[in-house]
């Protein structure tokens, strides 16, 4: 089995690393970070913190071309690029499935446009580069896998990306409706992920605040009636997750990506998170405006990083 990793920031590079310790899996990575890219060609993909891996025979690139024919493609990066890079790399997935795990609502559409099988996927692990070739794994999780609804993927496919990623140490499910799993996450990364970027809090410290507490329970709630107008059953309460992460022993200390973004002035995903819980909302007649205001927010301070 061929498996291309389109994206090798933090989550691609932990799929990436832990497919590789399986002997039936040749691992291929496109990433446009050439240090990175070298880095892993040279001396291997390390990850330390959570899970200690050192996979050694990862192909890396950032000439597309360069891409064999592969069996799987898992999209990680981040979602805003995800259109030009399903574009450089879909001559690779020709005959293959595609699978999102990225973060957001409406990846799987992009991917779609230049894929014929397309798996839906939602993965909770997290993680942050420390350098070029060593990836700090901060939170493990499972990932789920499923068929998006216009152009899916063979259930047996689905089955079989879910098993080597298991197998590898990616605990992964396939399910036959994914939908109630992305949208859980997409509330719980909507809810906290922009109250620790425009605060500078980790997701523990946010959650040990009263008055942002609320804020996120609010923001919550509206994330789940945009869910339900969808006729999405939660695969689980966000609310329990986000208590859960915020434990000592789970990502108290955690700093969320889009802190992370904000901190290194780079785009966020804003659009893909609270915005894509706005634009849902209003084509389904669902108000959602604390979400419409973290939106403001974020594009504030993102303008701010050019006008200053």
């Amino acid at each position: 089995m061929r498996i291309c990793v389109v994206g090798c920031g933090a989550v691609g590079s932990l799929f990436a690393a832990n497919l590789a310790s399986l002997d039936e899996v040749e691992v291929w990575a496109y990433d446009l970070a050439a240090e990175h890219v070298a880095a892993i060609n040279d001396g291997g993909l390390r990850l330390v913190g959570a899970g200690e891996v050192h996979a050694i025979g990862i192909r890396a690139t950032s000439d597309a071309a360069e891409l064999p024919r592969c069996d799987f493609g898992l999209v990680a990066t981040k979602a805003m690029h995800t259109l030009a890079a399903i574009e450089a790399t879909a001559h690779a997935f020709r005959h293959g499935c595609v699978a999102s795990v990225q973060n957001g609502v409406g990846n799987e559409e992009t991917i779609a446009a230049h894929a014929e099988r397309v798996i839906r996927g939602t993965t909770f692990p997290a993680g942050k580069i420390l350098e070029p070739g060593i990836v700090q794994w901060d939170v493990k999780g499972d990932t789920t896998f499923g068929p998006f609804e216009p152009r899916p993927a063979a259930t047996a496919a689905i089955e079989q990306l879910a098993d080597a990623c298991t197998r590898g140490g990616m605990p992964s499910q396939a399910v036959a409706d994914a939908r109630g799993a992305q949208w859980r996450k997409v509330i719980f990364n909507a809810s906290t992920n922009p109250i620790g970027a425009l605060t500078g809090l980790t997701h523990g410290r946010v959650c040990e605040l009263p008055p942002l507490r609320a804020f996120v329970t609010g923001l919550v709630d509206e994330g789940k009636a945009v869910a339900t107008a969808q006729g999405i059953e939660l695969d689980a309460e966000p609310e329990d997750l986000i208590d859960h992460a915020a434990r000592p022993d789970v990502a108290y200390g955690h700093k969320a990506s889009m802190l992370q973004d904000v901190e290194a002035r780079r785009q966020t995903e804003i659009d893909y998170l609270n915005g894509g819980i706005v634009r849902f909302g209003r084509e389904h007649g669902v108000a959602t405006p604390l979400n419409e205001a973290v939106v403001a927010l974020i594009k504030g301070m993102e303008r701010s990083w050019i006008e200053n």
